[in-house]
């Protein structure tokens, strides 16, 4: 009887792990889908972007100006931990945030500059440009 005890221990440490990786790769799902938060400020000078970007280095990092609009994509690696397994890979490692410019803005995308900061964010600055 002991070894059937055992036996169903293990399934049931088995589906545990099994339950717990499945979530993650849900919640990792839905955070990838959800975009990236962020903020549009506005000085007389110029347009301040601001995008969340937890856990990613510069190289993780792309970021555009389309017709209109910000566009990043964060691309984040997990790193590896000699002797830990993965039990609940819940961050989203390809993210995408977009932010739209109002419409009468006129900026110079060429003079942009793009900044991770220190705390997590990607900070966008987009000077304004006369017509």
């Amino acid at each position: 009887m002991s070894n059937r005890i055992d036996g169903l221990g293990e399934i049931g440490a088995s589906v545990q792990r099994a339950l717990l990786e499945r979530a993650g790769r849900v919640t990792a799902r839905l955070q990838e889908r959800r975009g990236l938060e962020s903020d549009l400020l506005e000085s007389d000078d110029e347009y301040l972007v601001v995008f969340d970007a937890p856990g990613a280095v510069s190289t993780d990092v792309q970021v555009r100006y389309v017709e209109g609009s910000v566009r990043v994509r964060l691309d984040r690696f997990r790193d590896y931990h000699e002797g830990f397994e993965m039990r609940f890979p819940g961050r989203g490692l390809s993210l995408d945030g977009r932010v739209d410019l109002p419409d009468d803005a006129v900026v110079d995308p060429d003079a942009a500059d793009a900044t991770l900061t220190d705390h997590g964010t990607l900070e966008v600055v987009l000077p304004k440009r006369e017509d």
